[in-house]
């Protein structure tokens, strides 16, 4: 059933001495530039569909990343990569929000991260490990997706489905202001979100649009001011239900925008960024299921431009089942 069914993917160390520490505050600012920031490149088939009132699912995943971060070119920094392993709970629940069908959902990272590369001509490392954003989304479908009892879910055909979303994310992982690389983001996010699911046999086309708005980091580094502006995102699904037991799907996303600023000062780093990517889901009872997916970069302008591997084991409850 979509991402009610499956889990949602998603310190300590310090700068090797003598490195460059804008260059490498970048590379960290990119890789870890909050839950909303990567949520724009998430592509999560199946975010707009239907299930029965009640039921509450429990995931916990792991992902690992890897590739190359794109620098502002004036800044003593090149050859950057790095890699990213990421563990997630999530709780979901399916409620009713007036005759239609809805979601809750919390998720809780937690991240291992390391970056390498030539600053000013020497090769170094920076690590960091910790709790990341925590982050919560409310998903209400509007049309197509009526709430119903798991006994009336039996008869329920899906259509065209229209919903609407919110994903917001929270200051809640580690940060020290006096330091220039964290693990936090110290600011608060927002995703608006309109997505629409037409089903066609075996078949589901999904597409949805939204955009990442972003509050202040009013205490960047001892007291500046960090800016982002808002990042527009864009994904589509393709996704084929094998049976009722397991289904695929191919997934694409494109996003644009966030520049950022400290202090008024603009950088260039404006992103215009696309991705692709696979999703296979397979239940093996009633109560549990595992996903696994695989995304990677298509075109970057500016950021990270990774591959993505994942896996989560999920199990629901209630409502009847």
């Amino acid at each position: 059933m979509g991402s009610l069914l499956q889990a949602r993917q998603g310190g300590t160390g310090a700068v090797g001495q003598g490195a460059h520490p804008v260059g490498m505050a970048v590379v960290l600012l990119l890789l870890l530039g909050g839950s909303a920031g990567a949520s724009a490149q998430l592509m999560e088939p199946l975010s707009y569909t239907n299930a029965p009132v009640g039921l509450n699912f429990f995931s916990v995943g792991y992902g690992h990343l890897w590739g190359d971060v794109l620098v502002d070119p004036s800044l003593p920094v090149k050859d950057v990569n790095a890699r990213v392993d990421t563990a997630v709970l999530n709780y979901a629940r399916v409620a009713d929000f007036f005759g239609q069908s809805g979601t809750f959902s919390l998720v809780v990272p937690y991240a291992w991260l390391g970056a390498s590369g030539e600053v000013a001509g020497q090769s170094r490392t920076v690590d960091r490990t910790g709790l990341t954003d925590i982050s919560m989304r409310v998903s209400v479908n509007l049309a197509g997706a009526p709430a119903l009892s798991l006994r009336e879910f039996g008869a329920y055909r899906q259509d065209t489905i229209v919903g609407i979303s919110v994903l917001m994310t929270a200051p809640t992982g580690h940060y020290d202001a006096d330091r220039l690389i964290n693990i936090g983001t110290n600011r608060w996010s927002f995703r608006p979100e309109v997505g629409v699911s037409k089903a066609i046999g075996r078949w589901t086309l999904e597409a949805a649009i939204g955009v990442t708005l972003f509050t202040d980091n009013d205490d960047f580094l001892g007291g500046n001011t960090r800016t982002q502006e808002p990042l527009y995102g864009l994904q589509a699904h393709v996704i084929y239900q094998f049976d009722v037991s397991r289904w695929a799907s191919l997934d694409a996303t494109a996003y644009a925008g966030g520049q950022t600023a400290v202090n008024g000062t603009v950088n260039d780093d404006r992103q215009n960024n696309t991705r692709w990517g696979a999703s296979f889901s397979q239940a093996f009872s009633r109560n549990s299921s595992v996903k696994a997916y695989f995304s990677s970069g298509a075109t970057a302008r500016f950021g990270t431009n990774f591959t993505a591997v994942g896996i989560a084991w999920q199990y629901r409850w209630g409502g009847g089942l």
